[in-house]
């Protein structure tokens, strides 16, 4: 059985999928279709930077969309078998209901786009911030969170020994003096503009939960992994609740590979920039086989890979 997964942000880079859009005229309507839904220069943003504006939550969120489809377009039509599962990593979970045929490119790249910019607008920059917590599992990381003064919890269980947390920017100080003190091998400051899926979120979850109401969503055509409950879901009125959801909730992203597995998975195939999920996804069930298609040059390893299965 096949999983297809859509990396979150972080996995930007100047020039994504571009290769994609040169090649494919099913990846260049892409291009096209979602620069129009933006409003804006978002293609040439992706093509040709600069990073200081890919790097902007509102522009990074649909720019990663963007470029995650393309691939997946290319992909689709050549692949032996489809799909039986998706999942992406917060922003990703997006680009998994495009796949999944519950939004359209269009709709979904207004939506993250509004997504980015309520988020980054929730909390005043500079207050907040994140830090990925390594070599201590998420279990301690949780534990030692609750007995920190001020605003701080994880956010992102992304491995069995990494776990980023987020809050305001004094307790995660506190934080990671505590976690150090309770075993952590070493503590990471991200380079973030807010504290993402975090309570300081709240606004923003709010004002998604508008959008979710009025936005055009379809029953899914092939079940999703939710990043809230770990759990594959199938309709419109399910991914509309937990898609509001997630913005404040943590992603339990371990929870999530373990459940394509439960599921069934024997192949998980990362399709976008990067290969971040790909690594995690070893480090969470070395039994997963694993692929990744982030350029033109990874697609016939990614179909043999897919191949092997079918």
């Amino acid at each position: 059985m096949l999983a297809v997964v859509f990396p979150g942000q972080g996995s930007q880079r100047v020039g994504m999928s571009v290769d994609f859009a040169r090649q494919f005229p099913e990846a260049q309507a892409v291009f096209e279709e979602a620069n129009e839904a933006f409003g804006g220069p978002l293609a040439d943003w992706i093509a040709e930077g600069p990073e200081e504006t890919l790097r902007r939550t509102e522009i990074t969120q649909p720019a990663i969309l963007t470029a995650s489809i393309a691939a997946y377009r290319v992909l689709e039509s050549r692949l032996p078998v489809q799909p039986s599962l998706l999942a992406g990593h917060s922003l990703g979970e997006y680009s998994a209901l495009v796949a999944a045929g519950a939004l359209d490119l269009a709709e979904a790249v207004r939506l993250v786009a509004r997504r980015g910019r309520y988020m980054q607008d929730a909390v005043p920059e500079g207050e907040g911030g994140m830090a990925a917590v390594l070599g201590l599992d998420g279990e301690a990381v949780s534990r030692v969170c609750r007995e920190v003064d001020g605003t701080v919890a994880p956010a992102n269980f992304n491995s069995p020994v990494q776990t980023v947390i987020a809050g305001d920017r004094a307790a995660i100080e506190a934080a990671g003096v505590a976690l150090k003190s309770a075993g952590a091998k070493r503590i990471v400051p991200l380079e973030v503009s807010a504290p993402f899926h975090s309570e300081l979120m709240q606004p923003a979850m709010e004002k998604l939960g508008v959008d979710l109401v009025d936005a055009q969503l379809r029953d899914l055509r092939i079940p999703v992994i939710s990043n809230v409950t770990a759990k594959p879901y199938r309709t419109a009125d399910q991914a509309r609740a937990l898609l509001r959801e997630q913005v404040c909730a943590p992603v339990r992203w371990v929870e999530c590979v373990q459940a394509l597995r439960a599921e069934g998975a024997v192949l998980q195939l990362e399709v976008g920039p990067g290969e971040v999920l790909t690594g995690l996804a070893g480090r969470i069930d070395r039994a997963l086989a694993r692929a990744h298609l982030s350029a033109h040059e990874d697609l016939d390893a990614a179909l043999a890979a897919v191949g092997e299965i079918a």
